[in-house]
């Protein structure tokens, strides 16, 4: 059994494959406050039959080295790293510098093209990942990476027009509205709205340039949010970065 581990900017994600048919299973998350969190060591202390653990992440340094250590106290095994490539598993990156590419970006791109490999007719995606960031990666169907965005997360976009303003912090109420006649409502709603509407866009771009209309994945914690604020058919995939992973897993 493998272990796969997703460090992000706030959360650690993993999951369980099986190196006998490849299979996920046993997928969690925990936030991780800049420290592996209790709860995420109590599941671990019960895992059993590792024999390899790959991890990822763009998270901080101290949370990556904590995972080292415990991985090597609890496992016997050190974490191998997965770094962002120029070209791997038929995926082809946009970047001049493909470390600059962010290997959660990276991941994302390689599951979206396993998926897209498994359709009778291969499309072109658009990824959207809604965390603490919010990054947008476009991919051909042939696997070439064609670039992407990144915005500010839903929370971070909130919090940055309250530090930067003199607005009362308002705990809003609903934020699935088209527009307010309230202040943190009207705040709360743009910051879904806002992201939405430029998932909207690149999709209709990218969807001039194909033949075909693109194939719409969702996922990080905001995921759900963004998916009810849009007319758009999308996929919610939660573990699309640990699929990624897998795919290095299965090497």
């Amino acid at each position: 059994m493998q272990l796969l581990i997703d460090i992000g900017n706030s959360s650690v994600k993993w999951a369980l494959r099986s190196a006998a048919d490849g299979g996920l299973s046993g997928f969690g998350a925990a936030l991780h406050g800049g420290a592996l969190p209790l709860d995420l060591l109590a599941v671990w202390d019960a895992l059993s039959g590792i024999t390899e653990v790959i991890a990822a992440g763009v998270g901080p340094q101290p949370v990556k080295d904590a995972v080292t250590q415990v991985c090597a106290a609890r496992f016997g095994w050190t974490p191998r790293w997965v770094a962002a490539q120029a070209e791997s598993h038929g995926v082809r990156i946009a970047y001049a510098v493909p470390e600059r590419l962010g290997v959660d970006r990276f991941l994302a791109l390689i599951a979206a093209h396993r998926l897209a490999q498994a359709e009778a007719g291969r499309s072109a995606t658009l990824i959207v990942d809604a965390g603490t960031a919010i990054t947008y990666d476009l991919l051909a169907a042939d696997g070439q990476h064609l670039g992407g965005l990144i915005l500010p997360g839903v929370r971070m976009m909130r919090d940055s027009l309250l530090t930067g303003t003199q607005i009362p912090r308002y705990e809003p109420t609903n934020t699935n509205l088209n527009w307010a006649t309230d202040t943190g409502e009207a705040i709360a709603a743009a910051s879904i709205q806002a992201p939405a509407a430029l998932t909207e866009r690149l999709h209709q771009r990218l969807a001039e340039q194909s033949d075909r209309a693109p194939r719409l994945l969702l996922t990080g914690g905001d995921a759900e949010r963004l998916a009810a604020t849009m007319s758009l058919q999308a996929e919610q995939i939660p573990d699309l970065v640990l699929q990624g992973l897998a795919a290095f897993a299965a090497d």
